[in-house]
């Protein structure tokens, strides 16, 4: 059986989040769930989207699920959540001009997540690393995946900073 924990795997874009959490569940498990967070907006994204899933192989579960996770029984599975940022984004686009309802809502659904007997990996970006964005818009939302961010990493057993593919543990 599965202990229930969660592992937030975070850093820049293309630093190697995905790789590292999909071995680091399969390391864990013969057959892991991927919860994939993403909205589809267009052809390009869905080709990439079946991509990955066909880079991942039979033994994964894959589900989509862009805004309530916790609807989905993941008792005794090693699931990755990838990931925050677009999970985020698929809230703040309802409401992009109130960034703390939107956090108090993305916070009560990684609660009721967090509550399964599971090993959840959570894959988030660390977008607030660049500077600060000059459209208004840019900055509620770079300070919205800032907070989710550092709930997620208060409530983690283990973080892991990814940079340039090395993961360097950061609580855990």
């Amino acid at each position: 059986m599965i202990g229930k924990q969660v592992i937030l795997v975070t850093g820049g874009e293309r630093s190697g989040k995905s790789s590292y959490a999909q071995r680091l569940a399969l390391s864990m498990t013969d057959n892991p769930v991927y919860l994939a967070t993403a909205h589809v907006w267009d052809e390009e994204f869905r080709q990439r989207v079946e991509r990955h899933q066909r880079d991942r192989g039979p033994e994964w579960t894959n589900i989509e699920e862009e805004k309530f996770l916790s609807r989905h029984d993941l008792t005794g599975r090693v699931v990755v959540i990838d990931c925050v940022t677009l999970w985020s984004t698929n809230f703040f686009f309802e409401n992009p001009d109130d960034v703390e309802t939107t956090l108090s809502l993305i916070k009560k659904e990684f609660d009721a997540l967090r509550e399964q007997e599971a090993c959840l990996i959570f894959v988030t970006n660390e977008i607030g690393m660049g500077g600060v964005p000059m459209d208004p818009v840019q900055r509620r939302f770079t300070d919205l995946q800032g907070w989710i961010n550092q709930y997620i990493a208060s409530k983690a057993n283990k973080v892991i900073l990814m940079v340039s593919g090395i993961p360097v543990t950061i609580k855990g």
